[in-house]
């Protein structure tokens, strides 16, 4: 665009100006941006798309009312799910300390884990406890072999509901010495039906280390002879 003008000294001059939409174009890529990144707005990104729009409304038609006090009750909503996120996790990492000290305490106890196999040291026992449903007038206990072989079966008698404890001291029915390995456990206790019915076996072993595991896992126990145990299936902690 050729503009002509006259100068203070009268000279009459000619003066050129071109003009670009650079800035029109800049303005377009940053509101791409901001749509793109829309997911990622937090409270003084909300703010200042509010105040913009303000400055920039329609004299003619300014923004409704009702609209705006919808939108500061929105960016209270999105303040108020940060701060609680926020304390939510804070929250997290205090508990985890807190059952992580809490846990330490465990090493070196008895913990009693549900299973069914036992390990047998050399010369050694194998204790635990059947989980008895309801009273009953007599708990049974089978011990068997890799191989499926009867080895042992202990009469624990008459037990109310609750955990009925049991010992094994590594002897087989005739009263020799069973050799050491891994054996199979299972109960059953005097019910409604002639055979019996089959009771939860627990099996005792020490405490070795702890880990907290992420997420859903939690608490896991290292057990000696039972390997990682999670702390859900724990049915008693004993010195």
């Amino acid at each position: 665009m050729v503009v002509n003008g006259t100068n203070a000294a009268g000279t009459t001059g000619t003066g050129t100006t071109t003009g670009t939409g650079t800035t029109g174009t800049g303005t377009d890529s940053s509101g791409a941006g901001a749509i793109n990144n829309a997911a990622t707005l937090g409270g003084t990104d909300f703010l200042t798309l509010m105040l913009a729009q303000l400055k920039n409304q329609d004299p003619t038609s300014p923004v409704d009312s009702n609209t705006f006090l919808t939108q500061l009750a929105q960016l209270s909503q999105v303040q108020g799910i940060t701060q609680l996120n926020t304390s939510f996790s804070s929250l997290s990492s205090s508990l985890s300390s807190s059952q992580a000290l809490q846990a330490s305490s465990l090493l070196g106890h008895q913990a009693l884990v549900n299973s069914t196999t036992a390990n047998l040291a050399a010369n050694g026992t194998v204790t635990g406890a059947v989980n008895v449903p309801q009273n009953t007038s007599q708990v049974l206990l089978t011990v068997k072999d890799a191989s499926g072989a009867l080895v042992r079966q202990i009469n624990l008698g008459a037990q109310s509901t609750g955990l009925a404890s049991f010992s094994w001291d590594g002897k087989e029915g005739d009263g020799s010495q069973a050799p050491a390995g891994t054996y199979t456990l299972s109960a059953q206790y005097a019910g409604a039906t002639s055979g019996g019915t089959a009771a939860t076996t627990a099996v005792n072993g020490t405490v070795e280390s702890v880990s907290m595991g992420a997420g859903s896992t939690g608490l896991t126990l290292n057990v000696s002879g039972l390997g990682s145990v999670p702390f859900s299936s724990v049915q008693q902690i004993s010195n």
